[in-house]
């Protein structure tokens, strides 16, 4: 710490930073574990029905403590909740052992860490509004989000031979121990914003007034108790520009976490080709979506920054292009039966989801960056549902081409497949271009 005041490294830089981090270790853990388990539970034949159950837990967990998350954030304090989930998470993987055959630990120990990871984000978002200024948050949380694509990318190319070398708990042991770092240098580094570092906190936006907790006022009590402000939930539920934020992070999940989990899936029984043939190509599609989730956020600030174009403009451009493109780019999966085009495509829709992300994904901050964590929390929330939907409805269209006898190989089975995402892109696009805003609604 004495070291970065020595070099006039502004704090919000290292807050900024190890949100990166952060996030590239919670989708490492995440892709880590389904690597791991698949391999331990294929050892012993654990049927697909218990491997669907272990798999998609965590999204149970993960989706019941978004909103939690975010109202934590809030009254805690996103520095001390953050650092409390990555604790908890990372214990959990340190003494759950990995038995493929104890279904019911499993199912405990994988609802456990959604519901600490349910906590991450909302509480990085509530971080990021009290530390960012305006003028840099585009480019801050389009960094922080991005550590998730990287996370993905680095454990996909990693943990396999970890597994086949030192075996599936292995993966485990790496996960707790990288979140166990991670929480000692948050706890060693990370701060509250102060009043008098930011002096212009207040008229730019950020810092300690976008805290709901009023510091000024004391109850003169036995107790040193604090005021806490309402949260206008009915002005939250039925505001159009956060319910533009929330459609548009269902569509963009509803996408993400179809091509993530059915991809594969098409490449082996669509195309007929192994993953193993692949190399380290399957893994473009993850580092496009780094590239383009970083230039989509200097590109907003830019734009933002040298008045080219008002916030709400920026947001609307990015996140029309990002979702357009990403559409075409699923429509166009299907027509292609060559794997290098699938790869192209997937990546192109990826890479350009990843560019979206600097419209409605920084729009938390933008509108209400004081309640900026409970409004992530319920656009997350949406986020996950998508994910349970998408992925389970993927499963249902491919299960009923199977029972008309339709052969896997042909167009018209992965059809719909890549349409249904690439239409809900498409309205996604067009709700955010008539009921978005990048003015703040909330005081």
């Amino acid at each position: 710490m004495e070291l970065l005041k020595k070099m006039r490294f502004p704090m919000r830089y290292s807050i900024i930073l190890l949100t990166f981090i952060c996030t590239s270790v919670c989708y490492l853990e995440r892709i880590g574990f389904s690597i791991a388990y698949t391999a331990a539970a294929n050892r012993i034949g654990v049927n697909q029905s218990s491997k669907g159950l272990i798999l998609s837990v965590f999204y149970y967990g993960y989706v019941v403590s978004q909103v939690p998350g975010g109202l934590a954030a809030q009254y805690v304090g996103g520095r001390r909740v953050l650092l409390f989930s990555f604790l908890l998470w990372s214990l959990t993987c340190a003494f759950a052992p990995l038995d493929a055959s104890k279904v019911n630990m499993m199912v405990v120990a994988r609802f456990l860490v959604g519901v600490a990871q349910g906590f991450i984000f909302p509480s990085i978002h509530t971080i990021l509004a009290q530390w960012v200024p305006p003028h840099e948050r585009s480019r801050s949380v389009s960094l922080t989000t991005s550590g998730m694509y990287l996370g993905a990318a680095g454990g996909m190319l990693v943990l396999p031979s970890l597994v086949k070398y030192k075996g599936p708990q292995s993966v485990f042991t790496v996960e707790s121990a990288l979140g166990l770092m991670w929480s000692f240098l948050w706890f060693r580094f990370s701060s509250d914003p102060v009043r008098s570092e930011h002096p212009k906190a207040a008229t730019a936006g950020f810092g300690e007034p976008n805290l709901p907790v009023s510091r000024e006022k004391k109850i003169p009590s036995s107790g040193n108790l604090r005021r806490f402000t309402k949260i206008p939930w009915k002005k939250i539920i039925f505001n159009l520009p956060i319910w533009a934020i929330v459609v548009n992070n269902f569509t963009f999940h509803y996408a993400l976490y179809v091509l993530m989990n059915w991809l594969p899936t098409y490449f082996e029984l669509g195309l007929q080709l192994s993953l193993q043939d692949m190399g380290s190509s399957k893994m473009i599609p993850y580092f496009n979506m780094f590239m383009f989730s970083n230039i989509g956020g200097i590109l907003a600030d830019h734009l933002i920054t040298r008045r080219f174009l008002s916030v709400t403009k920026t947001r609307k451009l990015l996140n029309t292009i990002g979702f357009v493109i990403a559409a075409l780019a699923l429509m166009a999966i299907p027509l292609f039966r060559n794997p290098s085009w699938t790869v192209i495509c997937s990546s192109i829709s990826l890479g350009f989801l990843a560019l979206g992300r600097a419209g409605f994904a920084v729009n938390h901050m933008d509108v209400a960056p004081r309640y900026a964590g409970i409004v992530m929390g319920v656009s997350n929330t949406a986020g996950t549902l998508a994910g349970i939907v998408g992925v389970g409805l993927t499963g249902r269209i491919l299960e009923a081409a199977k029972s008309a006898d339709m052969d896997l190989t042909s167009i018209e089975c992965w059809k719909n497949v890549f349409l249904i995402p690439a239409y809900l892109c498409i309205f996604s696009s067009f709700f955010f271009l008539l009921f978005a805003t990048g003015e703040k609604i909330f005081e």
